[in-house]
């Protein structure tokens, strides 16, 4: 299998060793960047192309696409036209989404949006629980996630990348990536309210934190609270059942159950990680078992893949209503406060 990556930054540079990880590909990758473009070569002693038509003539069988969000759908669209099978990093842009539907269906190109915690151990288990009624019928979901911006990349300033951009801020990237696992457990998002707000001293033209309501179409109410100003980074998601509880602590490695008819907690620790250069918080484990589910969608079909193009699109709906729903202030405000 001959896989080109379309863009070599962090995310690229994770997806050629999740690749590396699995073994048994051929890999070359697309970079315009010079200094980036030769460090990759040197580093993962691979071809690596100036040109997205240098990269397209090397003849891939499959593309990974990589780059900042804002050019996910340019390179999305050149693959499906070329009825490759694409995957793309997780989206917070729709331009062009429905050009991209378009051809999907035109071409039957295998169409992978990146659905990254749908492979984390700990929504498998969660997922498995609530099916299995260990907590009995699901009633409401409270999760927060956080990481302080000038974290997220250590190595260079925050403010020169996408995420300090508005379209492609931080926030706005990671509240579709939650809402892809609350969804893939509680279904679609029918109803919503939410705040945007900067409230912190980041030197970016972005809100940095979304604090939303949802109702699912499982009747599953549930809170959703996303920033870049946690200090140490956070995500804790509590789902409440008829007949107990399932409490998901990231930085703990774990899903602790607690169920009515025993009265006691039970620990599910995560399976030891692969650990990638992003110490604790981010282990590998979730990224190369998406990569392995890539390759079995292109080798049977659609429909192995977890996510479809439309419910990827459904998720920026959902995005786009939570900030419509913020700049329309649709909520009542207390007249003078509590006193």
């Amino acid at each position: 299998m001959k896989i080109l990556v379309v863009g070599l930054g962090s995310m690229g540079r994770r997806r050629l060793r999740n690749f590396r990880h699995i073994g048994g590909i051929e890999l070359a990758g697309f970079e315009p960047n010079d200094e980036r473009r030769s460090q990759v070569g040197r580093e993962f002693e691979m071809p690596v192309f100036d040109s997205f038509e240098g990269g397209l003539e090397w003849g891939p069988q499959a593309l990974v696409i990589s780059t900042p969000p804002d050019h996910h759908t340019e390179y999305a669209i050149a693959a499906a036209s070329a009825g490759l099978p694409y995957f793309t990093e997780a989206s917070v842009v729709s331009d062009g989404m429905d050009e991209l539907e378009a051809t999907v269906r035109a071409t039957g190109s295998l169409a992978a949006p990146s659905c990254t915690l749908r492979f984390h151990p700990a929504v498998t288990l969660m997922r498995e629980r609530i099916a299995a009624g260990a907590v009995g019928r699901p009633l409401a979901v409270v999760h927060q996630v956080g990481q302080y911006l000038p974290d997220w990349h250590p190595w260079e300033d925050y403010r020169t990348f996408y995420v300090a951009r508005r379209e492609t801020s931080a926030v706005r990237e990671v509240v579709p990536y939650e809402l892809n696992w609350l969804t893939y457990l509680f279904g679609s998002v029918i109803e919503c309210n939410c705040l945007c707000a900067k409230v912190s001293q980041l030197d970016a033209d972005i809100e940095d934190i979304y604090s939303a309501i949802l109702r699912f179409d499982s009747d599953v109410q549930g809170s959703l609270v996303v920033d870049v100003v946690s200090r140490p980074a956070i995500r804790l998601a509590r789902i409440i059942g008829e007949e107990g509880t399932l409490d998901w602590d990231w930085n703990a490695r774990c899903v602790r159950e607690w169920r009515a008819a025993d009265g006691a907690w039970t620990e599910h620790a995560d399976p030891p990680a692969v650990q990638g250069p992003g110490g604790a918080w981010v282990a590998e484990n979730m990224y190369i078992e998406e990569m392995r589910g890539y390759l079995r969608a292109i080798e049977q079909g659609q429909d192995r893949w977890p996510l479809s193009l439309e419910q990827d699109m459904e998720l920026l709906r959902t995005l786009n209503e939570l900030e419509r729903a913020s700049a329309e202030q649709r909520r009542s405000l207390v007249a003078g406060g509590l006193r």
